[in-house]
């Protein structure tokens, strides 16, 4: 059981649905995301979402584009990263952190290398974006046989036909991208997302967690309510880039948090 299954059935013998946070790493330095992180289990986050900066994040929309290209130009690596993860494990070894981003850093410093370190430092699971299913021999079995979660996205356009091909390799969790687009771009609305989250789970027995666009308590309330957790990203981030100190942006969080713990 890793961190990740063992944080599902903590929540669910509660009877509370998770919160998820994602920060990228690195922004906006080394030292102030380091103070971020370390501050996010006390602000009420369940599992920790660590961004791997990436010159290229197509998926993203400009608040997360933003945040990495101020994170690699602060000097921030793959390395620095992990060593990030490091840190973290130092004080807590219960929260998950999933590390989210693409696979070019990866592939560049070796899939056995990277899932070595990877697990050295105490990551639990990868969100790769550009690696489809059609590609689990690159990383996504290797992962698993590590010992680490790897989790897909699913979205509003993974029809009936496509999903078993998203879910067979899938564990962890599910993450579904509860509008069309990128990171950010808009507000989803629980009413739209409730049936693909009762069709996804129809589907497969892991927690199916939604992201994309979720900005206040009320609406982690009103999604974590139709899920089983909510994701919230772009807004913390906003939090950051505005250069609010670290205690502000946990504060932010931990409202954030509270609303989805409300469900």
């Amino acid at each position: 059981m890793t961190r990740i299954d063992a944080k599902f059935a903590e929540l669910n013998a509660a009877g509370k649905k998770a919160f998820v946070a994602y920060v990228m790493a690195g922004d906006p330095d080394y030292d102030r995301s380091l103070e971020i992180v370390k501050g996010l289990p006390d602000a009420g986050v369940d599992i920790i979402e660590l961004g791997l900066p990436f010159t290229d994040p197509m998926a993203d929309g400009s608040t997360i584009q933003l945040a990495g290209q101020r994170a690699l130009e602060a000097g921030m690596t793959l390395e620095k990263t992990l060593n990030i993860a490091r840190e973290l494990r130092k004080t807590d070894e219960k929260t998950p952190i999933v590390l989210m981003g693409y696979y070019n850093p990866i592939y560049s410093r070796g899939v056995e290398t990277f899932l070595k370190e990877a697990q050295e430092a105490g990551i639990d699971g990868l969100i790769v974006v550009d690696l489809p299913p059609e590609e689990d021999v690159e990383l996504c079995i290797p992962a698993q046989a590590a010992g680490l979660n790897f989790i897909r996205l699913a979205t509003p356009t993974t029809d009936n036909k496509r999903l078993p091909k998203v879910l067979q390799n899938t564990s962890g969790f599910v993450y579904y991208v509860s509008i069309t687009g990128i990171t950010g771009a808009a507000a989803p609305e629980a009413s739209d997302v409730a049936p693909e989250v009762a069709r996804i789970k129809s589907a497969t027995d892991l927690p199916v967690i939604v992201g994309f666009g979720v900005r206040t308590p009320d609406m982690a309330q009103g999604i974590a309510e139709i899920a089983d957790g909510v994701v919230v990203g772009s807004a913390i981030v906003s939090e950051i880039a505005e250069g609010k100190p670290a205690a502000n942006v946990l504060s932010f969080v931990k409202t954030l948090a509270d609303g989805a713990h409300r469900a």
